[in-house]
């Protein structure tokens, strides 16, 4: 019983993903359309008067209490929570005692910072993003709600299954010398070739990576390209996961002995393939996951529906079409959030990807959009704090530079745009509201500012999102272009692939920490300096056995592990930086530490207490870390400092002082073998 919904404040459905169960209870409690083609329509209605009394009870309180509830539970333990980002009302849902407030509320911000990466500075405005959203033509919303319940799915099935998404760091595959090779390659051949070709119509590569599954195998950024942010690479690994989905049930290879080729000793070991039972499927015949979900009812009406559904699939995207996708630059003068690139994603492998990412010839347009909304966002929020119209704008010691390289900008635009005549006459507007003045002058002018804004993210939807000019003339990497890089990679690792296919799944093993570490079960470092992350392989599946097994004891450990993540979360959100503590036959620590650029382990200072319903502790929808950082850093001026996570857990019957010795060996271990950066 799980769903989210997102919706404007007139109860106006934008977006919805229900799983099956909860589909069906509200077509059981609303009935099924009985038209042809209107399946998904008819459940848009039911379920926006399912949730209309909750809409409308949020937006009342807002509007006379000027506050309004984060979450509750109902009479039948149902689990609410609610988040509201300027018009936009989130809600997440759930019913079957899966899910904590916790996890609806990461689900939350997770959803809206993959709208974010889709729809860039459209979302800084909740009249276009309505928009974006809710598209007119209902084939063309169908598609789109497809689209991002896909994401919403993928997302959740990583971070049930994969540890890099359950702390929200990147994991690299652990091969010192093909991952220098590799970085070595996409740098000297694959980008440098690239970005000379007369085919790559104005874009030039900026990032180029390759994954195994969700493992960064190897990522190169040329000169000219700003860091990306384990955010955004966080993000783009659940597109490229989204787009070509790992299922580790079906491409498991029988792995033949490849210690001699991996170098990595005892950390790599297999276990062989059971013998097939009786009755036993083929792997032909086993659901993939994203398939379509197979109801246990037959109700005609649900199947009308879902036929009407059906007939709006679409086929998997074009490999050569990239998507345009919205991430954060840092430059010299400052940090411009949500600037388009493309994203070329080409499979490789089944399992095996490379990912460009490149910059548009029109991405200053962007910049300067950017800059002109922080410059009116803080003159509205002067104004809105009470100050006279002319004071706010004398405050603004750029408000002169702003008017003249708008109205630069303005001119560059050309008078042939549309959405550029509404910005122009809107700007004229604003500009004799400043010289004009007079009583009302402040309500007036925070309402200009709103407009302008409103305007300018138009103009950012209109060079960005929306497809203009010519169709002839190119606008992107070539197919052929596209078609050599992959052959240039595929050649380059062809007689690595399997080894790395294997090797994802048994990336570090805990046989090689055993003999140093006696009592340990497994670990989980993090280092939030670089959003990188080691931990032993926890693959636990129909067909893989992993070090602890296959039966229930290993679900079992793997449920701690998933479990000490959250309970270490709610620790830290109160401000506490150590956690130990014994939870039956199994003892378990969680250290968060500083370090200098040497590795001079610094003092311990006060870590902030947030609220409860603040953004989730992570570096996925919203970097905890990076502002953690920063808080800690006012101490240490003219100091490089990193932050680090450990982990552990351990069996009962060791003693403490020694868990806590192996905790500092091993946080001084860790990094060691891997300090090659990537990122």
């Amino acid at each position: 019983m799980k769903c989210l919904l997102i919706s404007s404040e007139s109860a106006e459905v934008l977006f919805h993903w229900t799983d099956p169960e909860f589909q069906q209870n509200v077509q059981e409690q609303y009935g099924a359309s009985q038209e042809d083609g209107q399946g998904l329509p008819a459940f848009e209605d039911s379920i926006s008067t399912l949730f209309a009394p909750i809409i409308i009870s949020c937006s009342t309180m807002v509007d006379r209490l000027g506050d309004s509830y984060t979450s509750f539970t109902t009479e039948n333990n149902h689990i609410y929570v609610l988040h509201q980002f300027d018009e936009c009302l989130y809600i997440a849902v759930n019913g079957d005692g899966e899910e904590d407030e916790g996890d609806l509320r990461r689900k939350i911000y997770v959803m809206k910072k993959m709208i974010e990466v889709m729809f860039g500075m459209v979302t800084l405005s909740s009249s276009l993003l309505r928009k974006e959203l809710r598209p007119q033509d209902t084939e063309q919303r169908a598609r789109l709600w497809k689209h991002l319940q896909s994401l919403l799915e993928t997302y959740s099935h990583l971070r049930e299954n994969d540890q890099s998404f359950l702390v929200e760091a990147v994991e690299r595959l652990i091969h010192p010398t093909l991952c220098e090779q590799c970085i070595e390659f996409l740098e000297r051949r694959l980008v440098q070739q690239l970005n000379s070709s007369v085919e790559r119509a104005g874009e030039e590569v900026l990032h180029a990576f390759i994954l195994v599954h969700t493992k960064l195998l190897a990522f190169y950024s040329s000169r000219n390209a700003s860091t990306l942010s384990t955010s955004d690479l966080l993000a783009l690994i659940i597109m490229a996961q989204n787009m070509y989905p790992s299922n580790i049930d079906l491409d498991d290879s029988n792995p033949e002995d490849i210690d001699s080729t991996s170098g990595s000793g005892p950390e790599s070991f297999y276990t062989p393939e059971p013998s097939p039972r009786d009755g036993d499927s083929s792997s032909s015949d086993m659901p993939v996951r994203g398939s379509t979900p197979v109801f246990e009812f037959v109700d005609p009406d649900v199947q009308m529906a879902e036929d009407s559904l059906h007939t709006l699939d679409v086929p998997p995207p074009d490999p050569s079409t990239p998507r345009r996708v919205f991430l954060e630059v840092s430059l010299k003068d400052g940090l411009y959030p949500m600037m388009p690139h493309s994203m070329y994603c080409l499979p490789l492998w089944p399992g095996i990807t490379l990912v460009l990412l490149t910059k548009i010839p029109t991405s200053a347009v962007a910049m300067s959009v950017y800059t002109f909304l922080e410059a009116f966002a803080k003159l509205e929020k002067r104004l809105s704090e009470g100050m006279e119209g002319s004071a706010a704008t004398r405050g603004q010691p750029t408000i002169h530079d702003v008017r003249n390289k708008l109205d630069k900008f303005i001119k560059a635009l050309g008078p042939s745009e549309m959405k550029c005549t509404q910005l122009q006459h809107v700007w004229t507007e604003f500009k004799s509201r400043i010289a004009r003045g007079g009583s009302g002058f402040n309500r007036d002018l925070i309402q200009s500012c709103k407009n302008m804004k409103t305007q300018l993210c138009g103009i950012y939807r209109q060079c960005f999102l929306i497809e203009s000019g010519p169709a002839d003339i190119p606008r992107r990497l070539s197919p052929g272009l596209q078609e050599r890089a992959q052959t240039m990679v595929q050649d380059k690792l062809m007689d690595w692939k399997d080894f790395l296919l294997v090797k994802s799944k048994r990336n570090i093993t805990m046989v090689s920490y055993l003999e140093d570490f006696p009592g340990l079960i497994h670990f989980i470092c993090v280092d939030r300096s670089t959003g990188q992350m080691i931990a032993p392989s926890l693959n636990i599946t129909e067909r893989n056995t992993s070090e602890l097994g296959k039966g229930p004891l290993a679900h079992f450990i793997k449920s701690k592990v998933w479990s000490l993540v959250s309970t270490t979360r709610r620790y830290l959100q109160k401000g506490y930086s150590t956690v130990t503590l014994r939870d039956g036959d199994f003892y378990f620590c969680y250290f968060l530490w500083f370090e200098n650029e040497t590795g001079y382990k610094l003092e311990a200072g006060d870590i902030p207490v947030l609220p409860d319903d603040s953004a989730p502790i992570g570096m996925l929808a919203w970097d905890y870390y990076r502002k953690l950082l920063r808080y800690y850093s006012k101490n240490h001026q003219g100091e490089v400092v990193k932050c680090y996570e450990l982990l552990t857990v351990h069996l009962g019957v060791i003693p403490t002082e020694v868990i806590l010795q192996h905790c500092r060996q091993l946080a001084s271990k860790l990094w060691e073998p891997s300090r090659n950066p990537l990122l």
